[in-house]
C-alpha cells in the first residue's frame, strides 16, 4: 500500500481522522509537508510527532507565506503561544483551515487570531493589529485608528468598546468572502 507509513499506528490515524476535518490520505500529505518544514530537525529515528518545528520554518509555507497573519496564526494554534508547532499542532491548525471545517470552528478561531491579547474580547487594540497587518502598516496612525473606531461603532452592540465573541460573529456571518478566504488547500 503506498500510503502507509510507520510513523502512525492504525489506531493514531484513525484518532487523528475522528479529530480533524480531514481525510487519511490528507492527513499522510499534512505529515509529509510536517517532515519537510522541520527536515533540519527530523530524522527517520525520532518520532515525528513529538518534535517541535519552530514558527520561522511554519511561517515560510507557501500556503501562509503570504498571509500577513501567519505569525499570529501560528501563535494561535500552538498550545504555549509561542508559533513553534508539533505535528498535532500543525494538524489541527491546518484542519481548521480546511474546506470542510464547519462555520462555527472557522468563526471562533477567526475571533482568537483577532484577539491579539487573549483577553477574550476584541478591542481597539486588537482592531489596529489587524488593520496594520493588513494594509502592511501603510496607513497613517490616525487612520488606522479612524477605522478602528468606526468598526467598533457600527459592531459593537453593547456599548463596551469591544467586541465580544458574539458580536464578532455576528459581523463576520454576514462577510460573504470570509469562508472564501479562511482556508489552506493541502
Amino acid at each position: 500500500m503506498g500510503n502507509k507509513v510507520d510513523t502512525f499506528t492504525e489506531e493514531q490515524l484513525e484518532d487523528y481522522q475522528d479529530c480533524t476535518f480531514f481525510t487519511r490520505k490528507e492527513i499522510l500529505r499534512v505529515y509529509k509537508k510536517f517532515r519537510s518544514i522541520g527536515e533540519d530537525r527530523l530524522s527517520k529515528t525520532y518520532e515525528a510527532t513529538s518534535v517541535t518545528v519552530p514558527v520561522d520554518n511554519i511561517e515560510n509555507l507557501a500556503e501562509l507565506k503570504e498571509n500577513p497573519f501567519r505569525r499570529r496564526i501560528c501563535q494561535v494554534f500552538s498550545n504555549d503561544g509561542s508559533g513553534n508547532q508539533t505535528f498535532e499542532e500543525f494538524l489541527d491548525m491546518l484542519s481548521v483551515f480546511n474546506e470542510q471545517a464547519t462555520r462555527d470552528i472557522k468563526v471562533f478561531y477567526a475571533f482568537k487570531i483577532y484577539d491579539f491579547d487573549n483577553d477574550n474580547s476584541i478591542g481597539v487594540e486588537d482592531l489596529c493589529k489587524g488593520v496594520n497587518l493588513l494594509s502592511h502598516e501603510e496607513l497613517s496612525p490616525e487612520e488606522v485608528t479612524q477605522v478602528c473606531d468606526k468598526a467598533i461603532e457600527e459592531s459593537d452592540l453593547d456599548g463596551d468598546g469591544a467586541l465580544s465573541f458574539i458580536e464578532f460573529q455576528h459581523v463576520i456571518l454576514r462577510s460573504p468572502e470570509f469562508f472564501s478566504t479562511f482556508h489552506i488547500r493541502i
